[in-house]
């Protein structure tokens, strides 16, 4: 399928959805797995069908927007910040999860920390190598397991899932993680990622099954 076609049909299943009236749950389940999600032990492949891949000597890492200290971070400084690793729960809106995902790389909070956002801050807008972008609240980055990681079960991240790196988000939908990233931009007003603006959750929460708008 190409990519323009299986952005159509991603976008007309959302509307599909919200036609027949599907509403994220007004209460939150306590379940490990959330509903209307499925256990996998494979790691299903999805993105825009670009997979761009990056020589370590040309990646780049750019913090930017309402931050103190701007950055541009090449792939040996960003290596030399302090690395941490994290097990965590997958879920895909395509009603897959996958339990015990074990990646490392740099905490958010890290990032946080080096660019200094300014107060007016409220929302991070990611965006990707494959032209992928997606938008999160900055409170819900600040997690202690949200992470830009570069590498998955012990080993190097491969590009099927986002490397050189990717941002991983557990407690949301795995869209709002965007996979090939290059740029955090710290913002003041909320503006609407790739899926955002064609159907899909802006809050994105797995456990009311917030998965379209």
């Amino acid at each position: 399928m190409s990519k323009e076609r299986y952005i159509e049909a991603k976008q007309k299943w959302a509307e599909k959805q919200t036609a027949r009236g599907v509403t994220a749950r007004a209460t939150a389940s306590a379940d490990r797995l959330p509903p209307g999600q499925r256990l996998t032990e494979g790691f299903p492949v999805l993105d825009l069908g670009v997979r761009p891949e990056i020589p370590r000597a040309e990646w780049t890492l750019t913090l930017d927007g309402l931050v103190e200290n701007p950055v541009v971070l090449g792939w040996d400084a960003f290596n030399a910040l302090p690395q941490v690793e994290d097990v965590s729960d997958f879920h895909c809106v395509t009603t897959w999860s996958k339990y015990d995902c074990r990646w490392g790389g740099v905490a958010l909070t890290t990032l946080y920390e080096l660019a200094r956002p300014k107060p007016e801050a409220k929302f991070v807008y990611f965006t990707g190598y494959d032209g992928y972008s997606t938008n999160v609240a900055l409170e819900r980055c600040l997690d202690d397991d949200t992470l830009v990681a570069t590498s998955f079960g012990g080993a190097p991240l491969e590009v099927d899932h986002g490397g050189l790196a990717r941002v991983i988000i557990p407690k949301l939908y795995a869209w709002k993680g965007a996979k090939f990233v290059k740029a955090i931009t710290f913002l003041a007003e909320d503006k609407l990622g790739f899926w955002e603006v064609r159907g899909y959750s802006n809050t994105a929460d797995p456990w009311t099954e917030d998965r379209y708008a």
